[in-house]
C-alpha cells in the first residue's frame, strides 16, 4: 500500500475537462532568482548594471553595455529543505540535483564611425533554466477527514449506471468513457465506487445520484508523498545599442518551454468503528509540456559618470499547455470477517486538450552606483500582478470561474533585490538581499520569500571564474486535494543553491 507505482499505459483516451487551479498558474508564472554566479552572488540586482550575460534576463539594454564580446557557461548545484507540520506532526524531505543553470553569449559591434552618437551594437543569446521544479515533499500525521471525502465529492451529482462496469466491460473500457464523455470528476468517482469507499444511497435505482461514504468518522493517519521534476527554461535573441555615452536601450525576444511532471501519493489508514474500508492508497501522475513567448523592451540612463538607472517592461507570457494524466487506486476492506484488497488501475492514459494561459508582465526599475574600479552597488524594483494570470478559452465556463477565482485570491507583488561588489585587483567579493513578497492577498497561502547571497570571482584576463551561494526561505500552506480532504500542510522551506561559471572575453 505504501508505494508508488508509475503504470503501464495501454490505452489512450481523450478526456473533456481537467482543473487548472491556481496552482497551476502560479506554477508558471514564479521564478527563481537564476543566472550566473555573478548575478546570483549579487541576488540579480543587475537591472541597471548590465555587463553580465544574465543581465539581459532583467534588462536587454544591459548587454549593450560590455566592451569586448563575452561567453559564459554556469552550471547549479540546487538543494531545497522541506520542512512539514501536519495536525502536530512534524517531518522533513530534501531533494538535490544538478543542471545547467546558463549559457550564453554578447557580440559587440562597435561603430565605424567615429562621428556617429550611435556608439554600438550588440546581439545576445541565452539559455536561462528560470524555474527548477526538481522537489519531494513528504507529509505525514492523523488528520480527521477522511480521502473518502474527496471521492464523495466528486460522485455527487453522477448517475449510478455510470459507474457501473456493463457485460464484456473493462475497468479501462469505462474509465476512458468517462473521460472522453464526463471528465475528471467522473472518473474520480468511478474510482470511489469501484474500490468499495462510496455506495449509492438507492442501489436499485440507475439513475441514482447521491451517495454515501463506507469510511466511518474518526482519526485518519495519513501519509502523502509529492515528487515533482522538471524545469522551466527561456531562450532569449537579445538585440541593444548604445546612443552617445550615456544612453543605452535594447529588446529581448524570448521563447519559454516547461517540462513538468508531478506523481502525489497518499496513504490513508484508519480502525475507525463502522468503516468497511480500512485502508486506502490513491495514486495521480500528471504529465505537462509547454510552449510559450514573451518580450523586453529595457533602457538604461548614464547620470553622471558612475550612476545609471534603468527601466524595463515585460510583456505577459502567452503559453499552449498540453497535459496527460494517470491513476491508481488500492484499497483494504474487511467483508464477512476477511481482508480483502481491491485494486483498481485503470491503466488509461488521459489526454487532455491543450489549453491557453497568460502569465503576468513586469514592470522594473532600477539603479546602481560604480565606486571606479573598487567596486558597485546595485538595486532592483519589480512588480507584477498576479493576478492577471488567465486561463484560455475564456469563453469556456470552468476556465472563466478559475479567472474570477484568481483575480479574488491573489495581487500584484513587488520583488526587491539589493546587490554589492568589492574589487580588489583581480578579486572580486560579492554579496547580496532579495526579498519577494507574496502573490496571495491573505499573505498565508504563499508567504513572503526572504534570501541572501554571497560570491567571489576571479579574472584572469581573456577568461574568469566565478562561484556563487543563494539561500531563500519560504513559508506556505499546502492542502492535499482541492476538494473533500482539503486539510492543509505547514510548509517551511528553504532553497540553497551553488552556481559555477566559465566565462570567456573574446
Amino acid at each position: 500500500m505504501k508505494r508508488i507505482t508509475f503504470l503501464l499505459i495501454t490505452v489512450f483516451a481523450m478526456a473533456v475537462t481537467n482543473a487548472q487551479d491556481i496552482s497551476d498558474g502560479l506554477r508558471y508564472s514564479l521564478e527563481n532568482n537564476s543566472g550566473t554566479a555573478r548575478f546570483n552572488a549579487l541576488s540579480g540586482s543587475f537591472g541597471a548594471l548590465g555587463g553580465d550575460v544574465s543581465a539581459i534576463a532583467i534588462n536587454p539594454a544591459g548587454s549593450a553595455v560590455f566592451l569586448t564580446n563575452s561567453i559564459t557557461v554556469s552550471l547549479g548545484v540546487n538543494d531545497i529543505d522541506n520542512s512539514a507540520t501536519y495536525f502536530n506532526t512534524s517531518v522533513k524531505s530534501n531533494q538535490s540535483d544538478f543542471n545547467l543553470n546558463q549559457a550564453g553569449a554578447v557580440f559587440v559591434f562597435n561603430s565605424r564611425n567615429e562621428d556617429s552618437s550611435w556608439k554600438k551594437f550588440s546581439i545576445g543569446v541565452n539559455y536561462l533554466n528560470n524555474k527548477n521544479y526538481n522537489d519531494d515533499l513528504f507529509i505525514a500525521g492523523t488528520g480527521n477527514t477522511s480521502i473518502g471525502e474527496f471521492f464523495l465529492a466528486n460522485a455527487q451529482g453522477v448517475p449510478l449506471d455510470l459507474l457501473q462496469l456493463q457485460s464484456g466491460e473493462t475497468i479501462s473500457d469505462l474509465y476512458a468513457y468517462l473521460g472522453e464523455t464526463q471528465g475528471a470528476a467522473a472518473q474520480n468517482a468511478f474510482l470511489g465506487y469501484q474500490g468499495y469507499i462510496i455506495d449509492p444511497v438507492d442501489p436499485n435505482d440507475p439513475q441514482n445520484s447521491h451517495y454515501i461514504l463506507n469510511i466511518a468518522p474518526g482519526s485518519f493517519n495519513h501519509e502523502f508523498v509529492a515528487l515533482e521534476r522538471g524545469y522551466r527554461g527561456k531562450y532569449t535573441a537579445n538585440f541593444a545599442t548604445q546612443y552617445t555615452d550615456n544612453f543605452y536601450f535594447g529588446i529581448n525576444l524570448n521563447s519559454h518551454i516547461i517540462d513538468y511532471d508531478q506523481s502525489t501519493y497518499l496513504y490513508e489508514g484508519n480502525s475507525n468503528v463502522g468503516s468497511l474500508v480500512s485502508e486506502v492508497g490513491f495514486e495521480n501522475n500528471l504529465s505537462v509540456l509547454g510552449s510559450g513567448f514573451s518580450a523586453q523592451i529595457g533602457g538604461i540612463m548614464k547620470i553622471g559618470q558612475n550612476s545609471r538607472i534603468g527601466l524595463t517592461f515585460d510583456t505577459p507570457t502567452w503559453y499552449v499547455v498540453s497535459e496527460e494524466t494517470t491513476q491508481y487506486l488500492e484499497t483494504n476492506r474487511i467483508e464477512d470477517e476477511m481482508s480483502i484488497n481491491e485494486i483498481i488501475n485503470p491503466r488509461v492514459l488521459n489526454i487532455y486538450e491543450d489549453y491557453d494561459l497568460r502569465t503576468p508582465g513586469k514592470i522594473s526599475v532600477s539603479a546602481a552606483h560604480i565606486f571606479g574600479k573598487s567596486g558597485l552597488l546595485s538595486f532592483d524594483y519589480s512588480y507584477s500582478d498576479f493576478s492577471n494570470i488567465q486561463f484560455g478559452p475564456t469563453s469556456d465556463p470552468v476556465f472563466a470561474s478559475e479567472n474570477t477565482t484568481i483575480n479574488d485570491l491573489l495581487q500584484g507583488a513587488g520583488s526587491y533585490r539589493l546587490g554589492g561588489e568589492y574589487r580588489f585587483e583581480q578579486l572580486s567579493l560579492r554579496a547580496g538581499l532579495r526579498y519577494n513578497e507574496s502573490p496571495y492577498k491573505d499573505g498565508n497561502t504563499i508567504g513572503d520569500t526572504k534570501g541572501f547571497s554571497l560570491g567571489l570571482g576571479y579574472n584572469f584576463g581573456n577568461y574568469s571564474f566565478d562561484l556563487s551561494y543563494a539561500r531563500a526561505e519560504q513559508e506556505r500552506n499546502q492542502q492535499l486535494y482541492n476538494i473533500g480532504l482539503t486539510d492543509s500542510a505547514a510548509i517551511n522551506t528553504v532553497y540553497s543553491n551553488f552556481v559555477f561559471t566559465l566565462g570567456f572575453n573574446l
